[in-house]
């Protein structure tokens, strides 16, 4: 099957940035959802899918070109160890893209005549460390082999294209194996687009020490790759990290950082004080830098999605 147009190529074709969502647990937690659990937000998939539905329809009220979906910790593996089997446990995967397209269908449909994109819906493809629930996304020390990695990865993500996903987002991703493994798999879907955006230790290595330079070149010319970055990382690092991976591929530079509090995978909490001053602001200076995805991460709200939206729409 031949390779579709790439989705994000075509609103940066129109648009100077393609705007994110922003972080879908802490807006189910402002909801009301308790989300101390090993499924984290997919808990809620199991609970109450509505509230994801709505959550992605507030992101597209204040100016997000793309949703997210819930499926960051909707494993397999981890959904059978909560009792389904792994039929069920796929049908749940494909409801996250179910829920993400038919909040973006909604929306557009009393909103198509704005002056904005028609949102995407990007399947979120979490690290084999999201399911460990142990922190290890922002460490990559898993000690597994790239087959149990393949292994992990490759039927959830059969799922979430099945489903209608747009594109794929493989995000927070610590390790350059597991980088090399997710675009392996890629391979294997050809007609599918996917980002990658990795978590990071500072302003130009990713979470394993990998240079991201050497991230940058190794994944840069890969054509179902549609954007590389950061995501999850400190608003600190952001600028930095723009000119690192920038300088060594031609690829949009996706970023879409934490509030810039620390997360301690101990407590399963965040600590510090946010980092971050207001988005439109920083959005600038990352779009002067060379960004071209621009959104949010753990900790921020739909308004600061629409701080960006108000700068740039």
């Amino acid at each position: 099957m031949l390779l579709k147009n790439d989705p994000i190529e075509g609103i940066l074709r129109d648009y100077s940035i393609m705007i994110l969502d922003g972080a879908l647990a802490t807006e189910l937690e402002h909801y009301g959802c308790d989300l101390n659990d090993p499924l984290w937000s997919a808990r809620v998939l199991l609970e109450n899918p509505e509230l994801i539905y709505q959550v992605h329809l507030d992101y597209f009220h204040a100016g997000a070109d793309c949703a997210i979906t819930a499926s960051y910790q909707a494993t397999i593996d981890g959904l059978k160890a909560r009792g389904l089997n792994e039929q069920e446990s796929i049908e749940l995967i494909k409801k996250t893209v179910v829920l993400a397209r038919k909040a973006r269908d909604d929306f557009w449909e009393q909103n198509e005549q704005l002056t904005r994109p028609k949102p995407l819906v990007a399947a979120s493809v979490g690290p084999y460390g999201a399911f460990l629930s142990d922190g290890s996304e922002y460490r990559g020390d898993y000690g597994v082999s790239d087959d149990t990695l393949a292994h992990f990865h490759r039927s959830r993500i059969k799922a979430l294209i099945d489903a209608g996903a747009d594109l794929l987002a493989f995000e927070t991703i610590p390790s350059l194996q597991e980088a090399n493994v997710l675009l392996s798999l890629l391979e294997e879907f050809p007609h599918t687009y996917a980002w990658l955006s990795f978590s990071i230790r500072n302003g130009k290595e990713i979470s394993d020490g990998t240079p991201l330079q050497e991230c940058s070149k190794r994944f840069g010319e890969i054509k179902q790759l549609a954007a590389i970055g950061v995501n999850c990382a400190s608003p600190s690092f952001v600028e930095e990290v723009i000119k690192e991976v920038n300088s060594h591929t031609k690829k949009p530079v996706i970023v879409y950082p934490n509030s810039g509090e620390v997360y301690e995978s101990s407590s399963k909490t965040w600590q510090g004080e946010q980092s971050h001053s207001e988005l439109d602001q920083d959005s600038k200076r990352w779009f002067q830098v060379g960004a071209r995805l621009i959104g949010g991460c753990c900790r921020t709200r739909p308004h600061d999605i629409e701080e960006i939206y108000q700068k740039w729409r």
